[in-house]
């Protein structure tokens, strides 16, 4: 001990020199990218309130051939700027792009996404974007085990393999739109579940907490505006019940976020899906084709889903997320076209788009409407995308009747 203190003079004086000689690391490091001076930082109410009515583009980035991206893989047209320009002229402020990656994500360890689709994807978000629009991009049929080329599976027992892969992945889409503004949003995933319904698995739910996680600590690293733009996250299948209940869902640490954003203030969404009842809204068949107070067929009216299920659902979300300052997305609802069943049944997919709308204005949500770009039966088309005309202006009347408040 006496040998140690005997020496301390000696070592504060080379401590010295050698601090001393050394750089200003403050100062010589590399300053993180800045927010480009077109980003506005909006409030969880302002978001909500400029994203107004949304659309998906759906089956078409997402769509397949045997596990490799293919737009046209489903059967609709290639997407133009055209499309999307009708989708604005109809009123529409948001859309939302369903993506898969699937085989298009490379071996380890960089797990490189082709270019190509990469670019193709970048292509179609600008046609949106140049347009003042909202875009919402995901990671969309890569957590579906009936899609060929799936590796996003919470109950697999690979999942250090998955969550390289899953933040490879994630850190290449947000450095390709890191300079995009506050009208680009990343939602980390779809549908996430193990593929059963019921109760949730709380081990798999954890995997798809740990998923939203990566997905927030990554894009939030790559820096510049991914810093400080809303994120959106999904719970278990996107289902309101398992998210906004006690089954394990678990809001993401937003550690890596942006000193400009007001620490009052919260950049993350929480993403549901709506189509209940599911007989009306889904179900190809002809059984139940009406829907709310006006039915005029009991028979042919659902037993339960009707207003008063809706209002508490939403209500539901907005009490657990909306009043913490994380605006809620209905990311997905809608009713399949069941007119040759009943000649009425555009009525009443009006009437549940409509209720859907206003309850989602209701509660500070943003509704976006499912659209397959199917037009005949068991359709969710509200475009015909080949020749770009509406196909139901009934329907995009009751939306915007909704979300405006009329």
């Amino acid at each position: 001990m006496s040998k140690i203190k005997s020496f301390r003079p000696l070592l504060l004086a080379m401590a010295f020199l050698f601090t001393s000689a050394m750089p200003n690391w403050t100062t010589v490091a590399k300053a993180a990218p800045s927010l480009t001076s077109d980003f506005k930082q909006l409030s969880s109410s302002q978001i909500v309130s400029a994203m107004g009515a949304g659309w998906n583009l759906g089956n078409q980035l997402e769509a397949n051939n045997n596990g490799t991206p293919s737009e046209t893989a489903w059967g609709n047209p290639t997407v133009t700027q055209a499309l999307i320009q009708k989708v604005k002229a109809a009123g529409f402020k948001t859309i939302r792009i369903p993506v898969s990656y699937l085989k298009a994500i490379g071996s380890a360890p960089n797990y490189t996404i082709d270019p190509t689709w990469l670019s193709r994807v970048k292509q179609v978000v600008d046609y949106a974007y140049s347009q003042g629009l909202y875009v919402i991009i995901n990671m969309h049929g890569d957590g579906y085990k009936s899609v060929s080329g799936s590796w996003l599976i919470c109950d697999s027992s690979d999942q250090a393999t998955i969550k390289t892969k899953y933040q490879k992945a994630w850190q290449q889409i947000a450095n390709t739109f890191v300079n995009y503004n506050e009208h680009l949003i990343f939602e980390s995933m779809n549908e996430e579940f193990d593929g059963t319904y019921g109760t949730p698995n709380t081990t798999y739910y954890s995997n798809i907490n740990a998923y939203n996680q990566i997905f927030v600590d990554t894009v939030r690293q790559t820096g510049g505006n991914n810093s400080a733009r809303w994120l959106l996250i999904p719970g278990w299948n996107t289902n309101i019940d398992y998210t906004a209940g006690n089954y394990g869902f678990a809001l993401p640490k937003d550690t890596y976020r942006s000193s400009t954003v007001p620490s009052s203030e919260k950049r993350i969404m929480i993403s549901v899906h709506y189509y209940s009842p599911w007989d009306f809204c889904g179900e190809e068949s002809g059984n139940i084709t009406q829907w709310g107070a006006t039915a005029t067929n009991t028979s042919k009216k659902s037993t339960w889903g009707q207003e008063d299920y809706l209002n508490s659902e939403f209500k539901s979300m907005y009490d657990k997320f909306v009043t913490q300052g994380y605006p809620v997305v209905i990311g997905e609802y809608g009713s399949v076209d069941k007119t040759s069943a009943d000649s009425t049944n555009n009525t009443y997919r009006a009437a549940f788009a409509k209720a859907v709308c206003s309850t989602a204005k209701k509660y500070g949500s943003v509704p976006v409407y499912w659209d397959n770009g199917y037009n005949s039966q068991y359709g969710f088309g509200l475009f015909n995308r080949s020749n770009n005309t509406v196909t139901q202006q009934g329907i995009i009347n009751a939306i915007m009747s909704g979300i405006n408040g009329n």
